[in-house]
């Protein structure tokens, strides 16, 4: 049966009425049919993941870039896609607006919109600022059914203000964002004084290596999980580890920890 975009929409919504799931991030087509093979019932995109696919640094590729990384990966799977659409690709609230109905367009559950400027000197926009962009962004989505996650990124830029992020949550949740997420956060009691801030919106935690697991997280309240650039960094461990062999001792001893090419065909076939 043909699960149509609003489907996967409505699906996506509902996922965030209960319980706590792990929303793990392709980096490609192959990497997200991989991800519904396996059993999850959500993704999300991930920024960097995608642009070293594509030989960018993170927060280097255009929005047609990603527009069209999004469609793909839309179309490609029966389960919902949330992207990580950055900052909006723009800084004005209009020019953000105009494109989150380009992104919307492309089939995603879901989009994200994040408050870092970029600019170590001054990495959050005003909160006046980021709060319009929450709105404007609230208004380009209409009634398409696609859920709005803001993200407040302080503490991944150094500014490690727990009441500074637990305002501006608050303040895009009440703008109309649906989810919200501040990466970075570690200790369990900033992570549950948090998801208390944000409720009954649900929370969205990054999860980028050893720490919480999803029983734990579900126990402080939170939502989903994310793991962002984790999986990519994942693969690109494995594939740099035998590449440096080859490279700088002319061995392959590390091509023997690859999967079993049967059964990529098998699950792709």
């Amino acid at each position: 049966m043909h699960v149509t975009t609003a489907d996967k929409r409505a699906t996506f919504k509902k996922m965030h009425e209960s319980g706590c799931f792990i929303l793990p991030n392709p980096v490609d087509v192959g990497s997200a049919k991989a991800l519904q093979h396996l059993g999850f019932k959500a993704i999300a995109s991930s920024s960097a993941g995608f642009a070293w696919t594509i030989g960018k640094a993170d927060n280097h590729v255009s929005v047609e870039d990603v527009c069209q990384h999004l469609a793909a990966l839309s179309s490609a799977v029966d389960i919902p896609v949330n992207a990580d659409f950055e900052g909006g690709f723009a800084v004005e609230p209009d020019k953000i607006a105009d494109n989150v109905e380009r992104c919307v367009r492309t089939g995603v559950a879901g989009l994200s919109i994040e408050d870092s400027t970029g600019d170590k000197a001054k990495p959050l926009y005003d909160r006046a600022l980021a709060v319009e962009r929450i709105k404007a962004s609230r208004k380009a989505i209409g009634d398409s059914g696609t859920l709005l996650v803001g993200r407040c990124e302080a503490y991944l830029w150094g500014v490690t203000d727990l009441k500074l992020v637990i305002d501006r949550l608050t303040a895009y949740a009440d703008a109309g964002a649906d989810c919200l997420y501040a990466p970075g956060l570690k200790s369990r009691e900033d992570i549950a004084a948090v998801v208390k801030a944000v409720h009954p919106k649900p929370f969205n935690l990054l999860i980028g290596g050893a720490g919480l697991s999803l029983q734990e997280a579900a126990d402080l309240g939170v939502r989903r999980i994310s793991v962002g650039g984790s999986l990519a960094r994942a693969a690109w461990g494995g594939f740099m580890r035998a590449a440096k062999e080859m490279a700088e001792q002319g061995t392959f001893t590390e091509l023997g920890n690859g999967y079993s090419g049967g059964e990529l065909n098998k699950m792709f076939s």
